[in-house]
């Protein structure tokens, strides 16, 4: 389902730009949606102007409150555990690179959407779901997407994202696997860099302040 991350991605950034601080997951998800909503619409022409500026925002805000090392693990599987400590730390990177650009594009899509936030469900003390609903109106069916939490020493961090029932763990777990497979990960890897750097090179070829 190409369309899942890039939609995930879209309305994700209002779960986490506060400190964790001790606010049950679900609280989170409302706060920083009631104070991020508002930002997003008030900048949105800048940030399409300037888009590295989106980027060091969501880098700054956002991305320090996923874990990208439990991410990466699921994504990859055995084939992170096999990999070199030098092959996981250039994942890890470029995979957290590849988020902030999405994270980057899909803003640009908010049209300022209402967010529900459903009744959490709690595996355990250690692990909690929040479920919300992206209400679109005009008569557009409501998106369902739901953040996985889990209690770090750090606080709550987010492991995965689902939308509409398919997990961006699954999701880019079965187009790296295959990528993998047929090229290896070191291929694999210098695909997301060259794409991250690709990126990086369009944002400034208009002209655009770096």
């Amino acid at each position: 389902m190409k369309r899942a991350p890039i939609l995930v991605f879209g309305l994700l950034l209002p779960l986490l730009v506060v400190a964790v601080e001790a606010k049950a997951p679900d609280q989170l998800v409302r706060t920083v949606t009631d104070q991020t909503l508002p930002l997003i619409k008030a900048n949105h022409d800048e940030y399409t102007r300037d888009p590295k500026k989106l980027y060091v925002m969501v880098d700054r805000e956002v991305l320090p409150y996923f874990d990208f090392r439990v991410m990466a693990r699921s994504v990859l599987g055995r084939h992170l555990r096999e990999a070199t400590e030098e092959q996981r730390e250039r994942f890890v990177k470029e995979f957290r690179d590849l988020l902030v650009r999405t994270y980057a594009t899909a803003l640009l899509k908010y049209t300022n959407q209402e967010v529900r936030i459903l009744p959490v469900r709690a595996a355990d003390e250690k692990t909690v779901l929040v479920r919300t609903e992206i209400v679109q109106g005009g008569g557009a069916p409501n998106i369902s997407m739901n953040y996985s939490f889990y209690r770090s020493d750090d606080g709550w961090k987010v492991y995965d994202v689902s939308i509409e029932g398919v997990s961006l763990i699954t999701n880019y777990r079965s187009t790296y696997a295959e990528k993998v497979h047929a090229h290896g990960l070191d291929a694999l890897i210098a695909s997301l860099a060259d794409a991250n750097r690709r990126a990086q090179v369009d944002s400034t070829a208009t002209g655009q302040k770096p």
